[in-house]
């Protein structure tokens, strides 16, 4: 027995110790398997990751380069008469006004903001402008008052207007503040043009349905007039302050005078003139600076010329002074310059000048946007025309109004007999001959 005995211990000593190395052996086996099973699913992680970052970068660089081909491109024009392109709205332009003192050009645009450009940086590189936000919608209309120092916009959603102030920083520069109140929506139908009056006696507002609205200062409706034409295609007030004048489905222009007592006080609106002479419906039309001319056209592929310094309150009609021919194609626009030498047409996106004295053509100027003209306007001096349909206003030299103002003094210096006004007037052709010269001769 204690043989066995002593036979049996030594055995297991050495079982126990090769079981205890068999398990260190497989623990250890098993912990670097753990291990490497750990590391390569890390590794696997960290490779996905990188696969994943990669992809999701590579999707957001094809989506930042498929928004820049969907942007649409800056539209190229280019012409000898160019003499600006001013660029700063991100959306298209429907309105354009310049201020009665001529320092200043109005733009409103679907980007929410009316930019106010400083009219002698024209011939300048840089384009300075001045920014007014419309809080919570954009405006679709924008005319200066007639001091300047303040605008009226017609709101695209709140369909109303809302006026704009003139104010002065802390630093001396100058910006715009919306007042808080607003006019009252008395429009049943969309409304085609506002503008105010430049005596600033009234404001009027003008909608494709018949109606006119003639508002004082306040937001108060002073008048309703019904133009009787089915649908008004255009609308304005006359650059004296004295007329509302419209114009749509019948083959006229209707025109009526507001009128004031000697205490400024509101009276009545009455029917002055109508323009008769075209065979269709008129499209538009546009006063001279002193209202003494006027100029329309229609859908019976005309233009016309008008004196309209008549006595109307003895019954006389309007003079045609003149008929001149062009293919209208809707939308189509017309602008008087201010001397009424010369009358700029627009259709479409292309646009034409032409001279008062015989009806000639004298420039053409084809794409000039990539969408249809919106607003055609001459400054106060009839130096410029511009015209807006797209993010850009384009600022043309009115080279029939140098032609057409030399010509003028050319005959006035034949019947002049006195020598200082023959010196002063050949002083002024040579100016004006220098100063045409000199816009031919460039180019953009």
């Amino acid at each position: 027995m204690n043989m066995e005995l002593a036979f049996l211990i030594p055995v297991s000593v050495v079982l126990g110790a090769l079981v205890l190395l068999v398990v260190v052996t497989v623990g250890k086996k098993w912990g670097q398997s753990m291990q490497t099973e750990e590391q390569s699913k890390e590794r696997s992680e960290k490779k996905a990751n990188g696969t994943v970052g990669r992809t999701a970068a590579s999707k957001k660089q094809t989506k930042q380069q498929r928004l820049r081909k969907e942007r649409p491109q800056q539209h190229a024009f280019s012409h000898q008469l160019l003499a600006a392109s001013l660029k700063a709205h991100s959306g298209n332009i429907s309105s354009l006004d310049f201020s009665s003192n001529g320092k200043y050009l109005a733009s409103c645009s679907e980007d929410r903001t009316i930019r106010i450009w400083s009219t002698k940086d024209f011939m300048e590189k840089e384009h300075r402008c001045i920014r007014a936000n419309v809080e919570l919608d954009h405006a679709v209309f924008v005319r200066f008052s007639p001091d300047s120092r303040a605008f009226i916009t017609w709101l695209a959603n709140g369909e109303t207007i809302r006026i704009f102030k003139m104010s002065k920083k802390e630093d001396g520069s100058i910006t715009y503040i919306a007042s808080p109140e607003e006019f009252s929506q008395r429009h049943k139908a969309s409304v085609i043009n506002i503008g105010i009056a430049d005596t600033g006696k009234f404001i009027m507002t003008a909608s494709n349905d018949t109606t006119i609205l003639i508002w004082n200062l306040k937001g108060e409706v002073m008048a309703s007039i019904n133009t009787n034409q089915m649908t008004n295609a255009y609308a304005t007030i006359s650059p004296c302050g004295r007329f509302v004048a419209s114009c749509g489905f019948t083959p006229d222009v209707k025109v009526w005078e507001v009128c004031f007592g000697k205490g400024g006080d509101f009276k009545e609106v009455t029917r002055a003139f109508d323009l008769k002479g075209h065979s269709a419906g008129v499209h538009y039309f546009a006063f001279s600076n002193d209202s003494r001319r006027m100029a329309s056209i229609s859908k019976d592929n005309t233009w016309k010329l008008w004196d309209t310094d008549v006595e109307y309150k003895k019954q006389q009609d309007p003079y045609l002074l003149m008929t001149g021919n062009y293919t209208v194609v809707e939308p189509c626009h017309i602008a008087l310059s201010p001397d009424a030498r010369v009358v700029a047409i627009s259709c479409g996106n292309d646009m034409a000048l032409y001279n008062t004295e015989d009806g000639k053509l004298e420039e053409e100027f084809h794409n000039v946007h990539s969408e249809d003209i919106s607003d055609l306007r001459f400054d106060i001096n009839s130096r410029f025309v511009v015209t807006t349909g797209d993010r850009v206003i384009r600022v043309f030299h009115n080279t029939p109004g140098y032609r057409a103002a030399i010509r003028d003094m050319e005959k006035m210096l034949k019947k002049a007999s006195n020598s200082c006004m023959r010196q002063r007037l050949q002083q002024q052709i040579k100016e004006a001959k220098s100063a045409l010269n000199k816009v031919c001769n460039s180019r953009q």
